[in-house]
């Protein structure tokens, strides 16, 4: 049962089956996600049909389908599949889409052109896209189903055992959260052993406990196995299968899918990596990806560079306790060379609302002459007009602090991340106020 607990100021922490969440709070109480998973890569996620496709190579049942860009696609694409009732899916990367209107159930041709026209190019605006959306570039049209039960199927990754953890329910079409806050008597749980993996008895096992017999048995057995099997060859962090329908006829489909992979993976996965969609990413961290930077926007003034994820997120807590707030989340990584830094700097500066920036690096493998070259270089370049603050310690320390002193910029300097942090929201107040 997933349960919360408040870390680090201004901190939501959440952990469901084992994985972390950690939410930043802005202060109009919007939650932007900060980091996911706190350790290791982020996750790179694929549409609904994408996910199905890979499903489906790995024996899992899914409803016949079809792509379409257009209301007229859309209609051909009813037609090219039969029957007498269809839904017209709005592919994007979120969940709670029915709830949202992002699925029409249609009955005829025209319903299903009327629907296309409808969700294209529309924003559509879920409980995890915040206000401003996702927006409606494709539509999946697939062929209705008979349903009898709906279950749910998740493959997650249990950073604490480092095990792969099966989270199967009952009561299907529910989110995860909703169904461990509402109904956690009927999750069932089971952990896969690395050594060996996931063997059939296993599977048997989720399948009868979640009161299926005979004939579905053996058909649930397969797709668990079938997902499993796609988690691991596929360097999957999440499959996610909502709801996992048992219809009137006796067939067990997989009616809606996720799927989320291992960025730091994606290197031996070309195939996975083509499935990336960037019209569905915060375009600052698709700039940022792009560039070899980890970076996360949130809706704070005060932008970060730093080097190192928890260096990051403590001078993110320091910026909350001293009364700011954080506009983004940006590791700049072990290699800080001046380009890099100037990389950094352009990135940050894509954010509108960013008032102040605060660099922040602690050198080991970095050198901080080299960080302080880059700094040098972006503010000659980029004409700051903003306050900055640097703090700055480490490798060649003094070297650096050298080159900021003897640059005759307009520079805040500092000699400790609480320092740093406070003396970036006391410039950011006196910048705003001016």
């Amino acid at each position: 049962m997933p349960h919360e607990q408040t870390l680090f100021p201004g901190r939501r922490t959440k952990v469901v089956c084992g994985v972390i969440e950690v939410t930043t709070c802005a202060r109009n109480g919007s939650e932007k996600q900060a980091a996911r998973p706190p350790i290791g890569g982020f996750n790179m996620d694929i549409h609904e049909y994408q996910a199905k496709e890979l499903l489906a190579e790995f024996g899992v049942p899914i409803p016949k389908g079809g792509l379409a860009y257009s209301p007229e696609q859309a209609s051909y694409r009813a037609m090219d599949i039969g029957g007498d009732a269809w839904l017209v899916k709005s592919q994007v990367h979120t969940g709670g889409r029915g709830k949202a209107g992002g699925i029409k159930f249609c009955k005829s041709g025209h319903e299903v052109s009327d629907a296309a026209s409808e969700l294209l190019g529309k924003r559509l605006v879920t409980n995890q896209t915040g206000p401003a959306g996702k927006g409606v570039y494709r539509l999946y049209v697939e062929a209705a189903s008979n349903i009898d039960k709906e279950f749910y199927l998740g493959f997650v990754l249990d950073r604490k055992q480092e095990r792969i953890v099966v989270v199967a329910s009952a009561a299907g079409g529910m989110e995860i959260e909703e169904i461990s806050q509402e109904r956690p008597e009927t999750l069932v749980k089971e952990t896969v052993e690395p050594a060996v993996g996931m063997r059939p008895f296993q599977a048997r096992e989720i399948a009868f406990r979640l009161g299926l017999d005979g004939k579905q048995v053996q058909q649930a057995s397969a797709i668990i196995l079938g997902c499993y099997r796609a988690f691991s060859e596929l360097d999957a962090t999440m499959v996610e299968i909502n709801p996992l329908a048992l219809t009137k006829e006796g067939q067990i489909l997989a009616l809606d899918a996720k799927m989320s992979f291992d960025e730091n993976a994606l290197f031996r996965r070309p195939h996975i990596s083509e499935l990336r969609d960037k019209s569905q990413e915060d375009p600052r961290e698709s700039h940022a990806a792009d560039r070899g930077l980890s970076y996360v926007g949130l809706d704070g003034n005060i932008g970060c560079i730093i080097n190192g994820a928890g260096l990051a997120m403590a001078t993110m807590d320091m910026i909350k306790l001293a009364g700011g707030e954080p506009a983004n989340f940006l590791d700049i990584g072990g290699g800080a060379t001046p380009d890099r830094v100037m990389k950094a700097f352009n990135l940050v500066l894509m954010d509108e609302g960013v008032q102040t920036i605060l660099v922040n690096i602690f050198a080991g493998i970095n050198r901080c002459d080299w960080v302080a070259e880059g700094i040098v270089q972006a503010v000659e370049k980029i004409d700051l007009k903003m306050p900055l603050v640097v703090r700055l310690a480490g490798t060649n320390v003094e070297e650096g602090k050298r080159i900021i002193a003897e640059s005759g910029l307009n520079v805040i300097t500092a000699d400790t991340l609480a320092e740093a942090a406070e003396k970036a929201v006391a410039a950011w107040r006196k910048h705003t106020a001016a």
